[in-house]
């Protein structure tokens, strides 16, 4: 459905992005914030997806910042070759991207952010940083960065059995953030997401999609700009 596109970001970086246009009208914009795998093809999948579900929807690549063209599977070499280029890219540095997938698509009406993992903790900030309407977090790891304070409703989802973020950090979170949707999964591991995965849940991953399209059906109606979006 979507093909890439090049933009650049206020510091001068050309980078690509997956670009996927709804087949009508659009109720809004998407920004889809990668894994540590790349904009690969599962990716590009979960973007064309809120494509379908109505939305203009827009995939940065953030690794085009250590190298273009880089996607990874889901084996353990890819995974440790793909947190070695996350650790290459700051926090600060990736929301440049991000910011700039979201001035691309923001004609198309308010604008959200969703996230998985590595892209699950940039949403938190994005949410935190940028104008936008509204966020989803999918097993973003937030431990360090609770001080901070959104500027935008946010969601989000966990599962029970995920070894890399232990249930006591969504405690902590649920905590920060007491009227904030946090859904934990029973039974979900790390990833429980992604299809192409030995983690997939599709149980889990149905229900978190329908609640994030809820969410980004009451967040994101209309076209006018939502307050935390304006300057």
């Amino acid at each position: 459905m979507g093909e890439l596109t090049t933009i650049m970001a206020r510091d001068g970086h050309e980078f690509q992005a997956w670009l996927t246009a709804p087949p009508g009208r659009p109720r809004g914009a998407v920004v889809v914030i990668q894994e540590i795998f790349g904009v690969n093809r599962h990716i590009r999948s979960v973007t064309d997806g809120f494509a379908a579900a109505g939305y203009t929807a827009i995939a940065p690549s953030l690794f085009d910042r250590v190298r273009r063209g880089i996607e990874l599977q889901y084996t353990p070499a890819d995974m440790q070759e793909g947190a070695g280029y996350r650790k290459q890219i700051s926090g600060e540095t990736a929301l440049k991207d991000v910011a700039a997938a979201a001035a691309v698509v923001r004609h198309s009406g308010r604008t959200g952010v969703v996230g998985y993992c590595w892209g699950g903790t940039l949403a938190y900030l994005a949410a935190c940083e940028l104008r936008l309407a509204a966020a989803v977090v999918y097993y973003g790891r937030l431990g360090d960065y609770l001080e901070r304070k959104p500027r935008c409703p946010v969601l989000y989802h966990y599962g029970s059995d995920d070894r890399s973020i232990p249930l006591a950090d969504v405690e902590r979170l649920r905590a920060a953030y007491p009227d904030a949707p946090v859904y934990v999964y029973e039974g979900a591991g790390h990833g429980f997401n992604c299809e192409q995965r030995d983690s997939y849940d599709a149980a889990a991953a149905a229900l978190a999609r329908t609640r994030t399209l809820d969410f980004f059906a009451r967040s994101l109606a209309g076209t006018e700009p939502a307050a935390s979006e304006r300057p």
